[in-house]
């Protein structure tokens, strides 16, 4: 498939944590570029995991995993994958482990060797986008619920990946918080594919839904 078109292609995806049960029978998924989607299901249903084998967290017992074009198979594989995907995970205290939010969302481009002039830059602006100019020195573990979520979010967008994955990014917070979030997906150009209970918030934000049951994916 061209990269170009089609950033995400898994085909015929099989996998389950033991051999009696599968999470995953035999999923199709393709995500084309600039496409905002939507990922229904109960708990369970294997959204997370779904997510995990794109980022190469888990490995499907069967199928292809075709991500920018290319078949990824190995760890090696999955590393250029992470650069250009940026995965929220569902707790923000998985995401933040610096002492201060600067630090927090300096760290992904660090590691992607950017000078410290332009993580300097990086920093401001994620924040400007965030609605939390100013945070640079706040300690990460004393903010609050909504802006640990907030800067988690930064540290993804810092990276500035093709494509985003968010799993329940506003769940549990409150208007304000969530208004920000809807605010920075609405206005983004990039791929993404959320999943959320928060069905008002998912329609704001994206034009296209699938639905996991019976470990399956179907659209809606």
């Amino acid at each position: 498939m061209d990269d170009a078109h089609t950033p995400i292609a898994l085909e015929r995806i099989r996998f389950g944590y033991d051999s009696e049960k599968l999470v995953l029978r035999d999923v199709d998924f393709i995500l084309r570029r600039g496409e905002k989607v939507a990922l229904y299901g109960p708990n369970g249903s294997g959204k997370t995991t779904l997510f995990h084998i794109i980022m190469g967290l888990e490995k499907p017992s069967a199928g292809t995993v075709r991500i920018f074009g290319k078949e990824r198979t190995t760890e090696r594989d999955f590393r250029e994958v992470r650069r250009r995907i940026g995965l929220l995970f569902q707790d923000s205290d998985d995401q933040l482990f610096s002492p201060t939010v600067a630090e927090d969302i300096a760290f992904g481009p660090f590691n992607l060797g950017r000078e410290r002039s332009e993580v300097r830059r990086i920093i401001s602006e994620t924040l400007s986008l965030i609605g939390l100019d100013g945070f640079e020195e706040r300690i990460t573990y004393k903010l609050s619920g909504g802006e640990k979520r907030l800067v988690a979010l930064g540290t993804v967008l810092a990276m500035k990946p093709e494509v985003l994955l968010l799993d329940e990014p506003v769940i549990g917070l409150d208007e304000e918080h969530r208004d920000r979030f809807t605010h920075v997906l609405s206005s983004s150009r990039q791929s993404f594919i959320i999943i959320s209970h928060d069905r008002d918030f998912l329609e704001r934000v994206t034009a296209k839904a699938y639905r996991m049951r019976d470990c399956r994916i179907e659209a809606i």
